[in-house]
């Protein structure tokens, strides 16, 4: 198999590793080492034209992710994806670059499902000044996107993670990342799913107004709603595919 290159030229000790570390997270998780041994560090260093101090950091980040082991005398390994660490933007990122699957966007919709409503929740009793003004703008932005004066997905994006910010808890606010990231990718895909180019600013805008007004059970019940939409949606377009597939 031949190893994955890179189109960068990095300049520096830190660029080569975080170079490294992005070819071979893309590798391990679109599967270009399955049944095939792991380099080692030596074979990265002169691969990548890097002192093996830098290989072995780089090494030692995807062995942080979940990605690969390393022991004596087993050298380093690729673990299977149940090890990796799903909720690192990066991993997730890598993730999304494989082949698009339904399953994965059912499983990312789940996730939301568990996260967002409390956070709306959360952000409609303990939300700051700054936090509510940046939920209303990340709304006013959906509302200019449908005018195409803003674009339709990072305005999307922000009304999500200015929620997350404005719950007041450091847990949620942690996913922010993990939320952003993955949303980059199921957006698109749910609203493909729908037939639609862009998301019901309404239906955020419900969302909104009741974070807005301190409604905390109407926050959570409206943004359950928003995303069960899209829950609903995928399940049931699973449900044909796997009926179609006679699973």
């Amino acid at each position: 198999m031949r190893s994955p290159t890179s189109s960068r030229s990095p300049t520096n000790s830190t660029s080569i590793t975080e170079t490294i570390v992005q070819d071979l997270g893309v590798a391990i998780v679109t599967g270009r080492y399955d049944g095939v041994v792991f380099p080692k560090e030596s074979e990265l260093a002169e691969q990548y034209g890097a002192a093996r101090t830098v290989t072995r950091e780089a090494i030692k980040m995807l062995v942080s992710k979940g990605l690969l082991s390393s022991r004596r005398r087993r050298g380093t390994i690729v673990n299977s994806e149940d090890q990796w660490n799903l909720l690192d933007p990066d991993v997730l990122r890598w993730l999304l670059e494989r082949k698009f699957s339904l399953e994965l966007l059912l499983e990312f919709t789940e996730i939301r499902m568990s996260i967002e409503p409390g956070a709306a929740a959360l952000a409609a009793c303990r939300a700051s000044g700054a936090e509510r003004a940046a939920v209303a703008t990340a709304i006013k932005r959906m509302i200019a996107a449908e005018t195409g004066e803003d674009d339709p997905l990072l305005s999307d994006i922000a009304f999500h993670v200015a929620v997350l910010q404005a719950s007041g808890n450091r847990f949620f606010r942690q996913h922010r990342e993990m939320i952003e990231t993955a949303l980059r990718f199921s957006i698109r895909k749910t609203n493909d799913l729908k037939g639609v180019r862009l998301a019901s600013v309404m239906d955020h805008k419900k969302v909104a107004d009741a974070i807005l007004s301190g409604d905390v059970s109407g926050a959570e019940q409206k943004m359950r709603e928003l995303i069960g939409s899209a829950l609903d949606l995928v399940t049931r377009v699973r449900a044909e595919e796997r009926r179609k597939a006679g699973l």
